[in-house]
């Protein structure tokens, strides 16, 4: 955790979210491709129009890649979160908001798109530090 420090400024506007203005890591970097919502065993689409679902499944998902990287949510320090309709938001962030402390959430940016791959309504990349 040493390598992750939090930036925070009341010169600009707090999170909407649990997430943090910036943070500033040093070390190797792992950049985590978007997720979405599919199945490891059958590569087939979760959770077809439920964004709780969804989100849950990619949140395991990128929890996989992490893992399999050596580190954990603890070591993300940059997250974006593609919607394809921004009325998720708040759902999203109440699901996407369990796997952080609020303090040593990483920095993060959410947008709408008009589609993402296999129907899914949520994709998220990121990127972490190795301890």
């Amino acid at each position: 955790m040493s390598n992750k420090r939090i930036i925070q400024t009341n010169e600009a506007a707090a999170p909407v979210g649990p997430y943090n203005q910036a943070v500033a890591a040093t070390g190797e970097l792992i950049f985590v491709s978007g997720q979405v919502a599919l199945d490891a065993n059958t590569g087939s689409l979760v959770g077809e129009g439920d964004i709780v679902t969804q989100t849950k499944q990619v949140m395991a998902n990128l929890e996989a890649i992490l893992k399999a990287a050596g580190v954990g949510w603890e070591e993300v320090v940059k997250l974006t979160i593609y919607l394809t309709d921004l009325s998720y938001f708040s759902t999203v962030n109440e699901v996407y908001g369990a796997y952080f402390q609020s303090e040593t959430a990483p920095a993060r940016a959410c947008v709408e798109v008009s589609r993402l791959p296999k129907g899914a309504l949520v994709e998220i990349e990121c990127i972490a530090m190795s301890a």
